[in-house]
């Protein structure tokens, strides 16, 4: 087989994973980790089973590699809301307001979905504890970046770790229900502990 004739079915073959994955993430954002089910994915993708089985022959491949989907999604989104940051006298409520939403969005709800399945099983845990540390100190790394903050400083790190846990919380909270102007209030006030404290 010549190369031009395996390029297009390679895409095709890229193109059918990526929207297993993505039905895979929207699946557990709307019906959570015990409703997704492989044939609910593969039906939703318009996907044929055995095509699904053929990439992702249980749940567990299937949401492991919707995990590391998910990992590139959340860096990629993250790093694009930082770059475009104003800067000034607004630039630290900017990047709360931009962690803010990043916790609180579709991703982070698939997100939050792997952590509570994983918890209890071992080869979920597997895949998700480790892609899970990597995107935090990804995370830490672009919030020190954003707020231009000097970690050789007492207490830095601190709280930058704290405002990482807040956010996160407050995105756990979203998930209940639409609590935008309370986060927005909160990262109000916390924005100006920041401008206090990191000055």
């Amino acid at each position: 087989m010549s190369t031009t004739t395996r390029v297009p079915q390679e895409e095709r073959t890229r193109a059918m994973r990526l929207r297993l994955l993505e039905a895979t993430v929207e699946c557990l954002v709307e019906r959570g980790f015990a409703g997704t089910t492989t044939t609910l994915v593969s039906e939703r993708a318009g996907v044929s089973r055995g095509a699904q089985l053929h990439h992702f022959p249980t749940k567990n491949d299937l949401v492991v590699a919707a995990v590391e989907h998910l990992t590139e999604i959340r860096g990629a989104e993250l790093a694009a809301a930082v770059s475009d940051l104003p800067h000034g006298a607004r630039r630290t409520r900017a990047v709360m307001a931009a962690l803010g939403d990043h916790f609180s969005s579709p991703v982070f709800t698939a997100a939050l979905e792997l952590w509570v399945a994983a918890r209890t099983d071992e080869t979920l845990l597997g895949a998700v504890g480790p892609l899970e540390l990597r995107v935090g100190r990804e995370t830490h790394r672009l919030t020190v970046e954003a707020l231009g903050a000097d970690e050789s400083r007492p207490g830095t790190r601190e709280l930058i770790q704290a405002t990482l846990d807040l956010v996160r919380g407050l995105g756990l909270a979203n998930s209940f229900a639409d609590d935008t102007h309370r986060r927005h209030r909160i990262l109000d006030q916390w924005a100006a502990v920041l401008d206090r404290e990191l000055a």
